[in-house]
């Protein structure tokens, strides 16, 4: 197994001043120099986080790669700890600026503009934690995360996300996954109440549906509409709207 190398050598500017955040604080025309940006003492070269004036975003953690010089960013809200914004590059200015940008609070897609190699996974922001909100926010970015994938079977697992959330009976749910199956809640995370069967998008095109986690029990279906149709069918009626999860 190859070693990986030596921080010092792939970051021998990081590793003259010190530590991650004391070299952020000097890119981007200081830009973060007022700001606080603090390195943890376990890895100092490698890891850097920058607080937000917002309550509800977590510090912006920035991970230094093992391997090759890069850096990845990722931006999170504290209620669920799921993931509003990430990227990776390797302009340590343009991650300083990214920062800077989630620090003051600027709108997410006003910290993309600042800084083009962020990527917005599609949640947004519910600062007062409406689970209906939390909701939209989680099918967001799911159609957004099927759209994105580049694996062999994406037409299929999008058709299915897009047939459940044309459905109100399952849109009006929180949706998850789990190695690519789709389930349902009745609360947002962090503790979610599992309701309804689990769908799941085979790779040889078929859909899949069943009681527990993954087994078609219930059927295999040729269209995601057929799949979406037998899961509402075994849906209690009573099921009221999303509640908080906290």
């Amino acid at each position: 197994m190859p070693t990986r190398p030596d921080p010092a050598v792939l970051y021998p500017d990081v590793a003259a001043c010190g530590s991650l955040a004391a070299v952020l604080q000097g890119e981007a025309g200081g830009c973060l120099g007022a700001v606080a940006v603090t390195s943890p003492d376990s890895a100092p070269l490698l890891h850097a986080s920058v607080a937000s004036t917002l309550a509800h975003r977590e510090p912006l953690r920035i991970t230094a790669w093992s391997h090759e010089r890069r850096w990845s960013i990722d931006g999170r809200e504290p209620f669920q700890g799921l993931s509003l914004m990430d990227g990776r590059t390797d302009d340590l200015s343009e991650v300083a600026r990214a920062a800077r940008a989630w620090h003051d609070g600027a709108a997410l897609d006003d910290i993309r503009r600042a800084a083009p190699f962020v990527h917005l996974v599609g949640r947004f922001e519910v600062p007062a934690h409406d689970p209906v909100r939390l909701a939209e926010s989680e099918w967001r970015a799911m159609r957004q995360e099927a759209g994105d994938l580049e694996y062999s079977w994406q037409q299929t697992y999008q058709a299915l996300i897009e047939a459940a959330y044309a459905e109100p009976a399952l849109r009006r749910l929180y949706p998850f996954t789990s190695h690519w199956a789709l389930r349902f809640s009745t609360t947002t995370r962090p503790n979610l109440t599992v309701v309804g069967p689990c769908l799941t998008a085979g790779s040889d095109g078929t859909y899949g549906v069943g009681r527990g986690f993954v087994t078609p029990d219930l059927g295999l279906f040729a269209t995601a509409d057929e799949a979406v149709a037998a899961a509402v069918h075994r849906l209690r009626s009573s099921l009221g709207p999303v509640t908080l999860g906290g």
